[in-house]
């Protein structure tokens, strides 16, 4: 953003908390994930009451689902968490999600007590996880045959114009102004997750702040190479 380019000299950059947005008008739809955007506006017209949302990490699973248990009045718990939960208080609102089903322990176990008891008491469950549960180490066989009998929608990797379309909420969330050829510049070279294009703009805004100049090309291409140095 022009408008913060100090008057003389380098400006000291501030780190100034960033609190990321998870309202549906801020999940931007693309060919990705507009299957599975679409299935969570029809809540509650559901034809199943199980959904299993698969997609890679930095896909916007957590985007699509914390926006979505707004709406319903959903409690969501992490897999790993669920041993510690009692699942009866869980089903008693509306709806339960599940997140990160994948990296649940015990193969599990919790998680099939809980669609049991969701299913008793007629509440809407999504599960979350990275990959479908036939890749699943161990995973439980009562559990595998849930979730084949689930709605199962899929998030792919972000295309380019996803990715871009994201990349110009993000810098306009924090009020920096950036040309439409720094993005088109940025797309092609950086990691392809929504996470990442949170990490980058992130660390673009603090790169133009001690800088004390706009997000340009050149500030782009320094930032990159310098994650590309750190990956290798």
């Amino acid at each position: 953003m022009t408008g913060r380019r100090p008057e003389g000299g380098r400006q000291l950059a501030l780190s100034l908390p960033h609190e990321p947005a998870f309202g549906r008008d801020d999940f931007l739809v693309g060919e990705a994930n507009r299957t599975a955007a679409a299935a969570f506006d029809r809540w509650p017209q559901w034809s199943l009451p199980t959904v299993l949302l698969v997609g890679p990490p930095g896909s916007g699973k957590s985007h699509l689902v914390a926006a979505w248990a707004r709406r319903a009045g959903a409690a969501v718990v992490a897999a790993a968490d669920l041993d510690g939960v009692d699942p009866l208080v869980l089903v008693e609102g509306p709806a339960v999600a599940v997140e990160d089903a994948d990296r649940a322990p015990g193969a599990g176990v919790a998680l099939v007590h809980l669609l049991n008891a969701a299913r008793a008491a007629a509440t809407a469950v999504v599960v979350t996880a990275r990959t479908g549960p036939q890749a699943w180490p161990a995973v439980l066989p009562d559990l595998a045959s849930r979730l084949r009998a689930a709605t199962r929608l899929d998030l792919a990797e972000p295309d380019d114009a996803l990715l871009a379309a994201v990349l110009v909420k993000l810098f306009s969330d924090r009020q920096i102004a950036v040309e439409p050829a720094v993005v088109d510049y940025i797309v092609p070279r950086m990691e392809r997750s929504l996470a990442a294009a949170n990490r980058l703009v992130a660390a673009l805004d603090a790169a133009a702040l001690e800088a004390g100049r706009p997000v340009t090309r050149p500030l782009a291409a320094t930032v990159l190479g310098r994650w590309s140095s750190t990956e290798d």
